[in-house]
């Protein structure tokens, strides 16, 4: 679990979305509020909106910073490692993949999600943004149902444990990125 960034004087946008992510990991994003975090960093809330417009406006600064894990796009990368590599970074923070689909859900254009998808499809691909679209927002779906189990877990709602790295919820995840990377390479991709 991610540390508290250490104080630095004071609170910049850098250490605001830091503090943020840290109260994610440990209230959950139903209870990241402005008054929780303004308390956390002993200020009014009034003054978090000198940093940010609005509170989507932070969880988007939090999105980018859980999205930034991602290692830097390479091309011709093999998609599967490179879905893996954004999963991993959704499940980095409690509620990752929640706070990421949200931001993308009301701020559309790419993401480093997207650069690091597209990067590993076929450059001759000629619907390639679509494709890594797509692939985004089947591992966004995926890993908000996993973080979700895992929640439920720890309340002890959950029949069994969950594991994203190994047993049913990964080979789902594998032969769901196996049926996109194998539609997306031989079939047009629908408009």
């Amino acid at each position: 679990m991610p540390m508290t960034p250490a104080r630095t004087g004071r609170h910049d946008r850098e250490h605001i979305v830091g503090i943020a992510l840290d109260l994610l990991d440990r209230y959950g994003l139903p209870d990241l509020t402005m008054r929780r975090l303004a308390t956390e960093l002993e200020v009014q809330p009034s003054a978090l909106y000198w940093h940010f417009d609005s509170k989507q406006d932070l969880l988007a600064a939090v999105s980018d910073r859980i999205l930034a894990r991602i290692p830097a796009a390479e091309p011709g990368a093999d998609l599967l490692v490179a879905a893996h590599a954004v999963r991993d970074a959704l499940l980095s923070y409690r509620d990752g993949a929640e706070v990421v689909l949200s931001s993308a859900a009301l701020r559309p254009g790419r993401s480093r999600a997207e650069d690091a998808l597209r990067a590993a499809l076929p450059t001759a691909l000629p619907d390639a943004g679509l494709a890594a679209t797509a692939v985004l927002q089947f591992i966004l779906g995926h890993t908000t149902l996993v973080q979700q189990r895992m929640h439920g877990e720890s309340h002890g709602a959950a029949d069994s444990a969950v594991d994203p790295a190994d047993g049913e919820d990964a080979a789902v995840f594998a032969a769901g990125i196996a049926l996109l990377s194998r539609g997306a390479g031989l079939t047009p991709m629908l408009r």
